[in-house]
């Protein structure tokens, strides 16, 4: 199974939130999420990210890839 790493935009207009959310690659974009591993809020000053980092390491371990916009939150965090 491959699995990615992405953003899910969430939040009203002009208010963004993300969820940093575990997809199956196969199934279509906006499908069904296999699981949450933390949220992105970038409109306060400084973003706020609240992150799992066990279940983001273990995702990454099963072999999970982040997109690009993930690896830069990753980053932060670390």
């Amino acid at each position: 199974m491959s699995v990615v790493i992405k953003l899910k935009r969430m939040g009203t207009k002009k208010k963004p939130t993300t969820r940093i959310c575990v997809y199956d690659s196969r199934q279509a974009t906006k499908a069904r999420f296999i699981d949450q591993i933390g949220i992105y809020y970038p409109c306060k000053n400084p973003p706020e990210i609240r992150l799992d980092k066990k279940k983001a390491a273990e995702w990454i371990k099963k072999g999970a890839l982040p997109t690009l916009a993930v690896k830069n939150i990753l980053k932060k965090v670390k």
